[in-house]
């Protein structure tokens, strides 16, 4: 079984479409390498939510 899937790999497994696991990678700060998306990071970033952001020293 791969970890590393193509994000319409991962949409399929996922029940999402190509473009929200996309989204959903760049809002919660997950990495896509060479077109490919850690499947166990991104299924344990989505059970655990949104991250907020950092604030902004003033």
């Amino acid at each position: 079984m791969a970890n590393h899937l193509t994000p319409t790999e991962l949409a399929r497994e996922s029940g999402l479409e190509r473009r929200e696991v996309i989204t959903k990678c760049m809002e919660l700060g997950v990495p896509i390498f060479q077109g490919r998306i850690d499947k166990t990071l991104f299924m344990a970033s989505m059970a655990a939510g949104p991250v907020s952001p950092a604030p902004r020293p003033s």
